[in-house]
């Protein structure tokens, strides 16, 4: 499945701008054969807003929910997003996955928070393994931080997951995660991961970059660099099925050991 990732902070603090930041990103996607648009994280509305995070955070059913499910429609393929979710009075970092047909497929909340600053705006998750089924393979959704604990990632490997999406917010100097932890986090879980960053300096966050879709041979199918890209991968469902039948990680798991750490 082609995968197209957009690398950008679109337009902090306007969902509008940023709706229409998407559309034009889906055009091009859907113009170079991609199936899926990934955004980062906090793409509907920028990540270091403060106090707007309340006042534009939305249900998962809201009106940008709408938008993107008619600019999914409109091209023809699946959106992956992420926007701050009200659900009541109580407001989550969220990832959603709209399909082509422009239907909610899956919506995931942060489950590990990072800094004070998520900490004091958000609540955490408490569902590890959010997926949907789209073009044949089975999709997870996680967000930045949360892939940084390997036993997410496995347990996303032992659900089946295929395809892990990651909508991120990756801030200096903490490069080397998708430079090193993703590759690895692919190869040891045996699945496609696609970590999808947003750039560029925003308020006190210095954002890096380096976007990329990491194959279950731990290696990078494509990587942005330190600007707004839109750059392009496949997650070759054949391929997969290969890397895992060769590959005896998750067979030589032994479980029982593992008690203490949980």
């Amino acid at each position: 499945m082609r995968t197209a990732l957009l690398q950008s902070s679109g337009r902090p603090g306007s969902s509008v701008g940023n709706l229409k930041v998407l559309d034009e990103a889906a055009g091009r996607a859907a113009a170079s054969g991609a199936a899926l648009l990934a955004a980062p994280e906090m793409f509907l509305t920028g990540y270091a807003i403060g106090e707007d995070i309340g006042r534009l955070a939305e249900p998962a059913d809201g009106e940008s929910a709408d938008a993107v499910a008619e600019i999914a429609s409109r091209h023809g393929l699946a959106i992956a997003y992420g926007y701050p979710e009200r659900a009541a009075d109580v407001v989550y970092n969220s990832a959603q996955l709209i399909s082509a047909d422009g239907t909610r497929l899956a919506n995931y909340r942060k489950t590990h928070l990072f800094g004070c600053f998520e900490r004091d705006h958000f609540t955490p998750g408490e569902q590890t393994v959010v997926q949907a089924e789209l073009g044949g393979l089975r999709v997870g959704l996680m967000i930045c931080y949360d892939v940084e604990f390997p036993e997410n990632v496995r347990a996303h490997a032992l659900a089946g997951t295929d395809l892990l999406l990651v909508p991120t917010a990756q801030m200096h100097p903490f490069q080397f995660v998708a430079e090193s932890v993703i590759p690895v986090r692919a190869f040891e879980s045996q699945m496609y991961v696609a970590y999808v960053n947003r750039v560029g300096a925003e308020g006190e966050f210095e954002f890096v970059g380096l976007s990329t879709l990491a194959g279950p041979d731990g290696v990078a199918r494509t990587r942005a660099g330190r600007e707004e890209q839109l750059v392009f991968a496949d997650a070759d469902p054949v391929f997969l099925a290969a890397s895992r039948e060769a590959n005896p990680y998750l067979r030589d798991r032994r479980p029982g050991l593992y008690g203490s750490l949980v």
